[in-house]
C-alpha cells in the first residue's frame, strides 16, 4: 500500500543543541532542526487548500531497491535509540520516531511547534540503532523518518503510533495493539485499487486542550484530495482506554465514489459463530467480532462480522450518528487460547462524531481473507452528498479505544452468535437448513423468566424461516437465547435481523447478521 511521504527539506539546516524544552530527561542526542516557520491550524488548512487547487505530485522515492532490503524482520531490529527520545516543547510527551523500509518508503516530514513556530527535524541515522550487516547502511542520511510513536513515562511500551499512509492506532486498556484507524478511506471495496491517501508531514505540540497529552496536526495529501488534521492524544490512566480527538478540515480535487470518513480497519478470519475457515488449532482468530451502531434514533444494532466468499459492502443509513465501532466483545482467553498475540485482549475503537454530520451511512466492507495477517475489515461513515472538485468539507469526531462499545442506557446486548446445522438431533437432518442461536444479556432482562411473555422478532430477506422461533432464559447461566432454523434462497446471502421485546417494547438491541449458504 503506499505509504506517508514528505516534501525536501528545508534548506539551510541549523543544528539546535539538545535542551529540556526539546528533549526528556533521557535524552543526550542533539536534535538537528530547520530553520522556524510560522504554524498553526488554520495555516495548514490554507497550505491543505492550496495543494487540492494544483494537480496531485506524486512523492519520489530515492533508494527504492535499498529501502525495498529492508522487510519486516530488518526494519524492526532498527531502534530508535533511547537517549534520542524527545519531548516536544510544552508536553510531556516522550516520542521516538520510525525508520523507513520495505512497507514504510514513503518519508514523513517530523516538526517541533513552539510559540507559534514550527522546526523541522533533520533526518540523521545516528537517532537509530542497527546491526552492522543492516541493509539500512548503504542509504546513510538519506532515508527520512517513516512516523512517530509515543511512549509511556520511563520509555515503558508505546501507547500510540502513526505509521504508514494514515494508519494510526493505540493499544487501548489491555496494552495490546489490534485494530487500526485511518485519517480518510477513498474508493473502499470497489473491486479495484482503492486509493491510500497519506500523512505526508506531521507537527507535534503541546495539549491544547485539558486532560490531553500530545497535539498532532497532519498534512494530508493524495490524488483527490488535501486535507488539515488535529488530534488531540489522551492516555487513560493503567487499566482504561485511550481517546484521540480529531478536526479535520478536508479539500477535494474530485469527486470520489466512495468517501470514508472516522475509517477503522481491522481483521476477522473465524469465529465461533461460524468455523467454515478455520483450519488453524486455535478456536477463533479476530480483532474485531462485530460492528456496533447507534443510529440518530438512538436504536442500537449489532452485527456480528464474516469472512465472506466475495468482497461484500453492507450499509446502514442515518442520519447524525451517534456512534459506531468495530468491537472485540469476547474477553474470554479460553475462546481464543492465543498466549502469543493475545486476542482477547485487543482494543475495541468506537467513534462519537461531534457535531452535524448530516444525512449517510456507515458502511461495512468485508473482504475474503485466508490467514490472519491481512487486514480485510473496514468501517466508515459516508455522507449521502458526495463533495464536488473543489469543495471543502469538514468532519469531527473522538475514538475511544476501550474495551467494548459503551452499553446502551435500557437495552441489554448481543454476547454471542452461533450457527450451525439445522434440525432436531436425533432426526433426520433437513438439507440446506441451518440454525442461529444468538445470546442477549443485560439489565433489560433480569429477573425475566421464560413465562414472563418475553417475544422474539426476527425478520430475514433473501431466505425464509423454516421452524419456531424459540426464546427463553438460558438453563444455568445469565442471559437469554434466541434459536430458530432458517434456509437461504439461491446462492444469497440471506440478510436477518431479531431482537427481544415485551410488551411491545425492545428488550434488547437489534442484533443483524449476512448468512452465506456452505459451500460445497
Amino acid at each position: 500500500m503506499p505509504m506517508p511521504t514528505r516534501r525536501t527539506f528545508l534548506a539551510g539546516s541549523l543544528t539546535i543543541a539538545a535542551s529540556a524544552s526539546a528533549l526528556g530527561a533521557q535524552g543526550s542526542v542533539s536534535l538537528e532542526l530547520s530553520p522556524s516557520e510560522p504554524f498553526d491550524f488554520d495555516r495548514l488548512a490554507e497550505r491543505a487548500r492550496a495543494l487540492a487547487a494544483e494537480p496531485f505530485q506524486r512523492p519520489h522515492i530515492a533508494m527504492r531497491e535499498a529501502l525495498e532490503a529492508i522487510d519486516y524482520d530488518a526494519h524492526w531490529k532498527i531502534r530508535f535509540r533511547e537517549d534520542a527520545t524527545f519531548t516536544p516543547p510544552g508536553s510531556e510527551a516522550q516520542i521516538q520516531l520510525f525508520y523507513p523500509g520495505r512497507y514504510f518508503p514513503e518519508p514523513v516530514a517530523i516538526h517541533l511547534v513552539e510559540g507559534g513556530s514550527a522546526r523541522e527535524i533533520v533526518f540523521s541515522n545516528r537517532y537509530f540503532t542497527m546491526p552492522a550487516d543492516s541493509p539500512a547502511r548503504v542509504l546513510g542520511n538519506s532515508a527520512g523518518f517513516a512516523g512517530f510513536r509515543v511512549m509511556r513515562p520511563g520509555l515503558g511500551p508505546d501507547w500510540v503510533s502513526f505509521l504508514g499512509a494514515s494508519y494510526f492506532r493505540t493499544d487501548g486498556p489491555a496494552r495490546q495493539y489490534g485494530l487500526s484507524a485511518r485519517g480518510l478511506a477513498l474508493d473502499t471495496g470497489l473491486g479495484r485499487p482503492e486509493e491510500f491517501p497519506r500523512f505526508s508531514a506531521f507537527w507535534l505540540a503541546a495539549p491544547q486542550e485539558a486532560g490531553d497529552d500530545l497535539t498532532v496536526y497532519a498534512l494530508l495529501e493524495g490524488p483527490s484530495v488535501a486535507g488539515a488534521y488535529r488530534f488531540g492524544l489522551a492516555r487513560g490512566p493503567d487499566g482504561a482506554g485511550h481517546a484521540t480527538t480529531v478536526a479535520s478540515r478536508l479539500f477535494f480535487r474530485q469527486t470520489p465514489e466512495r468517501l470514508g470518513i472516522a475509517p477503522l480497519t481491522s481483521m476477522y478470519w473465524y469465529s465461533q459463530s461460524d468455523r467454515r475457515h478455520a483450519r488453524d488449532w486455535r478456536p477463533e482468530i479476530h480483532d474485531s467480532d462485530g460492528l456496533a451502531l447507534e443510529t440518530g434514533r438512538g436504536e442500537r444494532l449489532w452485527r456480528p462480522l464474516n469472512n465472506p466468499p466475495v468482497v461484500r459492502t453492507s450499509s446502514f443509513a442515518d442520519d447524525n450518528p451517534k456512534g459506531f465501532g468495530l468491537i472485540q466483545r469476547d474477553r474470554a482467553f479460553a475462546h481464543y487460547q492465543d498466549d502469543g498475540v493475545f486476542y482477547h485482549r485487543r482494543p475495541s475503537a468506537w467513534v462519537e462524531p461531534l457535531g452535524d454530520w448530516g444525512p449517510g451511512a456507515v458502511q461495512l466492507i468485508e473482504i475474503p481473507a485466508h490467514d490472519e495477517t491481512f487486514d480485510n475489515i473496514v468501517a466508515y461513515w459516508m455522507p449521502r452528498e458526495l463533495p464536488a472538485a473543489g469543495e471543502e468539507r469538514r468532519f469531527d469526531y473522538r475514538i475511544h479505544w476501550v474495551e467494548r462499545d459503551p452499553a446502551p442506557a435500557k437495552a441489554a446486548t448481543v454476547m454471542a452468535t452461533w450457527q450451525g446445522q439445522g434440525g432436531i438431533p436425533g432426526q433426520d437432518l433437513p438439507q440446506d437448513t441451518y440454525k442461529m442461536v444468538i445470546d442477549f444479556d443485560g439489565p433489560a432482562l433480569e429477573g425475566l423468566e421464560t413465562s414472563d411473555g418475553v417475544e422474539p422478532v426476527v425478520t430475514i430477506n433473501g431466505g425464509r424461516i423454516v421452524s419456531d422461533i424459540g426464546a427463553h432464559h438460558i438453563v444455568g447461566a445469565a442471559g437469554w437465547r434466541m434459536v430458530f432454523d432458517y434456509q437461504i434462497d439461491g446462492d444469497g446471502p440471506a440478510e436477518l435481523r431479531g431482537y427481544l421485546r415485551k410488551d411491545g417494547e425492545a428488550l434488547t438491541e437489534t442484533w443483524t447478521a449476512q448468512s452465506d449458504p456452505e459451500r460445497r
